[in-house]
C-alpha cells in the first residue's frame, strides 16, 4: 500500500518514518498544499492524508477517485476543510485525526488567565519598561462562571481543569455526557446570560458557522471574555470588532481565526498580509491571539500523524470504517 501526505510539517517525519516501518507501507511526502494542480502527485497511491489548508473540494475529490485513491484522512480532528457530502456521493471514505484532549484544553484555560489577569497590556507595558498596575486590575477565577460551549472529549477536559479552581461552571450540548460530574448544563441563553468567560468547542459546519454573532453576543454579560481554540469560523469576525468597540466584550483569547488560510502556519515576515479584520482585532489591547498552535504538543503531534496512517490502512487493508462517513 502506497500513501501520500501532504502539508507535512518537519517535526511530523520523524513520526511518519516511524509509522512507515510499523505498517509497512510506502509513502510519500510533500510540503506542498493539496490542490488541482498538484493532484498528479498522487498517481499511483491508495491513500491520501492533509492537514487543513487546502480545500478539497468536489473537482479535487473527483480527480483523487480518478486516479484511483481508495480513502482520505486529515491529520486534524475538524473537517470542514474537506466537502464531505460530496466524498459519500462518490464513495470515497473520508477519515480524520484523534488525540488526547488535554493539550487544547490547557491551552484554553491559559487564554482564559491571560485575559482576565490583562497580561498583554502588562507585556507592552514592560517591554518600554513601564510597570504601572493602573488598568490592569484582574479578577480570580474562583469567583467567575464560565459557559462551556460544546462538551465533547475538549469540553469535558476543560470543565475537569476548571473544576479545580472552584469557579461555576455552565455547558451546553445537544449531547450532554459524562461532564455532568463537573458542569452543570443548561440551555444557551441562560449560558449566553450568566457566563463571564464563554469558551467554544464546537465542529464548524453550516449549523454551527457564526454561532457567535451579533445577536448572541447581545445577550451575554457586559464585559464578556470569550474563548476560542476551535474553528474561526465559529464567530462573526466583524461581530467581535463591533463587541470589543463597544466595550460589550471585554476580552478576547483566540487561537483560530476566520480566514486564517495562508497566513497561519506560514512565516509571512516579508509580505503584505491581506486580512484588514485581523490586522485590526490583533491591535486591542484586550485581544490575545496566537497561530492555531493549541493542539501543538509532541503528543499530539504523533497521534495526528499516526491516524493520518492508520486511518487508510484500517480502511482499505482490514475493511474498517473511518470515523466520519
Amino acid at each position: 500500500m502506497k500513501i501520500i501526505a501532504y502539508e507535512v510539517r518537519e517535526d511530523e517525519r520523524e513520526h511518519f518514518d516511524r509509522y512507515t516501518k510499523e505498517f509497512e507501507i510506502d509513502l510519500l511526502l510533500t510540503e506542498q498544499i493539496p490542490t488541482l494542480d498538484n493532484a498528479s502527485l498522487a498517481a499511483g497511491c491508495d491513500g491520501v492524508t492533509m492537514l487543513g489548508q487546502g480545500k478539497i473540494d468536489s473537482d479535487l475529490l473527483d480527480e483523487y477517485k480518478r486516479l484511483g485513491i481508495q480513502c482520505i484522512s486529515t491529520r486534524t480532528i475538524g473537517y470542514d476543510h474537506i466537502d464531505l457530502n460530496y466524498a459519500k456521493k462518490i464513495c470515497l471514505p473520508v477519515c480524520n485525526a484523534f488525540y488526547d484532549p488535554n493539550g487544547v484544553a490547557e491551552y484554553t484555560v491559559m487564554l482564559m488567565l491571560l485575559c482576565i489577569r490583562h497580561y498583554k497590556a502588562a507585556l507592552w507595558r514592560a517591554q518600554v519598561n513601564d510597570y504601572s498596575l493602573q488598568g490592569l486590575y484582574g479578577r480570580e477565577m474562583r469567583n467567575l462562571t464560565v459557559g462551556i460551549l460544546g462538551t465533547g472529549r475538549i469540553g469535558t477536559q476543560v470543565a475537569k481543569l476548571l473544576s479545580g479552581f472552584g469557579c461555576r461552571i455552565l455547558g451546553f450540548d445537544h449531547h450532554p455526557g459524562k461532564a455532568s460530574q463537573w458542569l452543570t448544563y443548561t440551555d444557551l441563553d441562560t449560558l449566553y446570560q450568566e457566563s463571564d468567560i464563554i469558551t467554544i468547542h464546537l465542529n464548524l459546519s453550516g449549523q454551527t458557522r457564526h454561532i457567535i454573532n451579533q445577536e448572541t453576543i447581545s445577550k451575554m454579560k457586559d464585559g464578556v471574555i470569550l474563548i476560542n481554540c476551535a474553528r474561526g469560523g465559529l464567530m462573526d469576525t466583524d461581530a467581535l470588532i463591533a463587541g470589543i468597540e463597544k466595550k460589550k466584550i471585554g476580552g478576547l483569547g483566540l487561537d483560530c481565526f476566520e480566514h486564517e488560510e495562508g497566513i497561519y502556519h506560514l512565516d509571512r515576515r516579508d509580505d503584505i498580509i491581506s486580512n484588514q479584520s485581523m490586522a485590526y482585532l490583533r491591535q486591542f489591547p484586550n485581544v490575545v491571539m496566537t497561530q492555531h498552535m493549541a493542539f501543538y504538543t509532541d503528543a499530539a503531534v504523533a497521534n495526528m500523524v499516526r491516524c493520518g496512517i492508520e486511518g487508510i490502512y484500517s480502511v482499505i487493508m482490514k475493511g474498517g470504517y473511518p470515523a466520519l462517513l
